[in-house]
């Protein structure tokens, strides 16, 4: 079976931008499984239900979250319904939501799981220390095809839970940093891993961020209003991975598109 997995989107746009890069691929391939970070869709980052709902209209199966999960306060009217929708995991207990979700794609029934580090970028206990327990949860039920979103800052500790994971999980892909890496691959054991898999959103940002609003940032080392840089031209950043019956990687690719509002190649 074949997965995507769509880096960290941003902005409204870009659920219309991964539609676009979406249908090319699927020129190209059929994908039993997509998955997409959504947690800075809205405007002012977060995910509104209603942009949940438009993610799953163009394909999309699992959405995943990350430490703006609940920038945006609808996500507390919904999340405990959203079937498809997955914040991190090591939340504390009683947190809204699921920290994994089970999609059944009619090859395998395979489980998406949320983890966040704590290496720069929050305060939430280790993923290391809970996610071994929640693997033998999902394992319980005869599941074998399991991919982990790990969303940290350090890329030492996206790294490390790779080689933790490998052979334990079917792909290790890492989000938050909104820059992808050069480094997918197949470790040693068959997990498919890859430190950060790209933005989907505002080609013409610093990571999604109007540029000018960045740079007045670093310039007067003072604070300022969030703001999104203009939706387009827009990047499309997606990792493919392809797994067996038994829920081993056996390929991985990276796709980027940089489309205009019309969905033209540039």
């Amino acid at each position: 079976m074949r997965l995507l997995f769509i880096g960290d989107m941003v902005g409204p746009a870009s659920i219309d931008l991964a539609e676009m890069a979406l249908r090319r691929l699927r020129r190209e391939a059929a994908f039993d499984l997509v998955i997409a970070n959504g947690e800075n869709v809205s405007v002012r980052n977060g995910l509104a239900e209603s942009e949940y709902r438009a993610l799953l209209a163009i394909g999309v199966d699992v959405v995943t979250l990350g430490n703006h999960a609940w920038d945006n306060r609808d996500i507390y009217n919904y999340i405990d319904d959203a079937g498809r929708l997955v914040r991190p995991f090591n939340y504390p207990p009683g947190t809204p939501g699921r920290g994994w979700c089970l999609v059944d794609t009619g090859k395998h029934q395979v489980a998406v799981l949320a983890a966040m580090g704590n290496a720069l970028c929050s305060a939430l206990p280790s993923p290391f220390l809970g996610i071994e327990g929640v693997l033998a949860e999902i394992k319980a039920e005869g599941i074998r095809h399991i991919v982990v979103d790990i969303h940290a800052e350090a890329t030492s500790e996206k790294v490390t839970l790779g080689y933790f994971l490998d052979g334990q999980v079917s792909a290790v892909l890492g989000t938050h940093t909104h820059v992808p890496t050069a480094d997918a691959r197949l470790l040693p054991a068959g997990t498919a891993y890859q430190t950060d898999v790209g933005m989907t959103g505002p080609y013409e940002s610093v990571i999604g961020l109007d540029i000018d609003l960045a740079k007045a940032r670093f310039t007067t080392q003072r604070p300022s209003r969030y703001r999104q840089a203009p939706a387009w031209p827009g990047v499309f950043h997606a990792t493919e991975v392809g797994l067996n019956g038994a829920g081993q990687a056996v390929d991985i690719q990276t796709h980027q598109f940089i489309l205009n509002e019309e969905g033209g190649l540039l």
